[in-house]
């Protein structure tokens, strides 16, 4: 009796943020493919999804250049499992998500081993380390780019990209009073989200921070109630007077007059479900003083980054302190303030760059284009 041939893609996606991508991409290839299972480093939505685990996401999230020394034998025990699988056959095609520390040099190693490779997120080369260009040619067969002027500048330089749309576009968000209600908030007047990071390295440089300002809007009554977006195992000590909401960033979003934001992917998020923000960011005074030299933007938002101008205000190079950041985010507490009207406008000018929905059925399309399944 013939076999149907095994049909087993690796997906690994080495952050929080990259499990939801991961889960999103795995509804959009059983839509298109019968049979397909999945292998590899995810979280609990891709695991939920179906995703068999060779890791999971929080024992491979570093930070900063320190941090790295020490996820080195972890990184290099999972390596080493799944070039052993992707060299016996066991994988038909792969999609490496964000992560790049970890998954360029894994998408080389697999390409030899003749497994087609997307890279779902482009690393942000055209701000810093344009160097690795050659690393990530080696990596990827096709890069799969979220952010909109990625596609020309990878292009320009050799490499096959193309842009899928961000899947933060995908997403929608609940009314402000339903999330208010959902999250148990009783008092009214203006709320306060904050997001110090999704790993534990950035939570603990950025939590204090983010309290500081969270205590100075409540003790002036700028606003009424605090929230945080915690995540599932986060520490956030001495919280008292707050609401600690961990695993539902989301609905924090919703519930939000205004945010204080780490950088990264939520501040995108927050323009899509238009919370106006301010961006902070503290790091270790080494791993910024590295970054810096080798940096050639000089603003480190997405929101800000697709806008070409400076829609949001940013903290990030040191010492960045409560004070400045409580004076940017007060004004935005007021819905009804120019500050907040501005921001609002500049959201809607990002949300036409980024196009219609749909980034997770694109980068689909892109890998099953390329399996011989």
């Amino acid at each position: 009796m013939n076999r149907e041939p095994d049909r087993r893609l690796l997906l690994s996606a080495g952050e929080p943020s990259g499990d939801v991508l991961g889960a999103g991409l795995m509804a959009a290839l059983r839509i298109r493919r019968a049979g397909l299972s999945f292998e590899g480093v995810g979280g609990p939505r891709m695991v939920g999804a179906g995703l068999r685990p060779l890791a999971e996401v929080t024992q491979l999230g570093t930070i900063g250049f320190t941090g790295v020394l020490g996820a080195i034998p972890r990184h290099l025990r999972l390596y080493r499992r799944i070039l052993a699988g992707a060299r016996a056959g066991r994988y038909q095609g792969a999609v490496l998500i964000d992560y790049p520390g970890f998954h360029l040099r894994l998408g080389a190693a697999l390409r030899q081993a003749g497994v087609p490779v997307i890279q779902y997120v482009a690393p942000q080369l055209w701000a810093w380390r344009a160097s690795r260009l050659p690393q990530l040619a080696r990596a990827a067969d096709e890069v799969a780019a979220v952010l909109p002027f990625e596609e020309a500048w990878f292009r320009a330089r050799g490499l096959s990209c193309r842009y899928v749309g961000h899947p933060a576009a995908d997403r929608s968000w609940s009314a402000p009073e339903a999330a208010r209600q959902a999250l148990g908030l009783t008092k009214s007047g203006p709320v306060l989200g904050i997001f110090p990071g999704s790993r534990e390295g950035e939570i603990g440089y950025n939590w204090p921070l983010f309290r500081d300002v969270g205590r100075r809007m409540l003790a002036e009554g700028s606003c009424a109630s605090v929230v945080v977006a915690a995540t599932t195992t986060g520490y956030y000590p001495d919280a008292e007077g707050f609401v600690v909401r961990r695993g539902e960033p989301d609905l924090v979003l919703a519930a939000a007059t205004a945010a204080v934001i780490k950088s990264g992917s939520t501040t995108l998020e927050a323009a899509l479900a238009g919370t106006p923000m301010v961006v902070a960011y503290r790091t270790a005074r080494l791993t910024y003083e590295i970054a810096r030299r080798q940096m050639t933007v000089g603003q480190i938002s997405l929101v800000n980054l697709i806008a070409g101008e400076s829609v949001v205000p940013e903290f990030w190079h040191p010492p960045v302190s409560a004070a400045p950041v409580a004076d940017a985010v007060r004004p935005l507490l007021e819905p009804s303030s120019p500050a907040a009207a501005l921001q609002r406008a500049g959201f809607a000018a990002v949300r036409a760059r980024l196009g219609p929905a749909g980034a997770s059925a694109r980068v689909a399309d892109l890998l099953l284009g390329r399996l011989a399944c």
